[in-house]
């Protein structure tokens, strides 16, 4: 049985104090859910420290939004993942599309990274997903193909085991626009496809994240379908009410 998993990315929202309160909030809610459901929190750099102190033993657990390709050394402004995995988080997010898109991040930059987290203990969330104009051009298939075989496939069967894959369509990142549950559902069953032909059965185990505007009102729908096992979300994680009531859809 795969894991049941609701990440929320707080991207560059909140302030470290805002950040401990909302956090306080989703431990409260997170009690009344089915302890089947995973809650993970993603704050900023600057809040994981404090935050860990509220989510410490509580089963939410904490993953940091990004990580250095590089160990140490002079990176002015780089946080690296021995640094993230010294608090005791858990997790980081990587590939994120507005990294690949504002930073340039490229299947290389990203091999290093997930290198860097899995030296770290750290378990990667690994975004992929493609942008309106593939979509519309029916390249989808093609893109998240691409973003597998360059950096998945590049894993061993140990560190794939413990890899988390949040399929984000771009053209739906806070746009209010929402893959449909079968299209979510489609793209999800051709994604664990494509990591089935590298690592065989092992692929019915990966947990695979729908990330794009999942809110209170469509994560049922979409958190239904066979190969969607929970959802990377975004705007609705900043209000603990909507979160937990997405954990709650299952």
């Amino acid at each position: 049985m795969r894991q049941k998993i609701v990440a929320g990315n707080w991207k560059m929202n909140t302030t470290p104090m805002e950040g401990v309160e909302l956090a306080k909030a989703v431990v409260a809610g997170s009690r009344n859910v089915d302890k089947s459901v995973n809650f993970i929190v993603a704050p900023p750099f600057t809040h994981l420290s404090e935050v860990m102190k509220v989510t410490r033993g509580t089963g939410v657990a904490v993953s940091a939004q990004n990580c250095a390709a590089e160990a140490k050394g002079a990176y002015t402004g780089e946080v690296s993942a021995a640094m993230i995995a010294s608090l005791g988080v858990e997790y980081v997010i990587l590939g994120h599309s507005e990294r690949r898109e504002y930073y340039g991040e490229t299947s290389e930059t990203l091999n290093k990274k997930l290198e860097q987290a899995y030296a770290n203990n750290l378990i990667p969330i690994y975004c992929i997903g493609e942008k309106l104009e593939e979509r519309e051009a029916g390249k989808h298939f093609d893109v998240v193909r691409s973003q597998i075989e360059e950096v998945v496939f590049n894993l061993d069967t140990d560190r794939f085991a413990k890899l988390v894959i949040a399929y984000e369509p771009v053209w739906a990142i806070g746009t209010g626009k929402t893959a449909t549950a079968e299209q979510a559902q489609e793209i999800h069953a051709y994604i664990r496809g494509v990591l089935r032909e590298k690592f065989g059965d092992a692929a019915n185990d990966t947990v695979i994240l729908y990330g794009g505007s999942c809110n209170p009102s469509n994560a049922a729908e979409l958190f239904s379908k066979e190969d969607v096992d929970g959802g990377l979300i975004g705007g609705a994680s900043l209000k603990a009410d909507d979160f937990i009531a997405i954990g709650e859809s299952y």
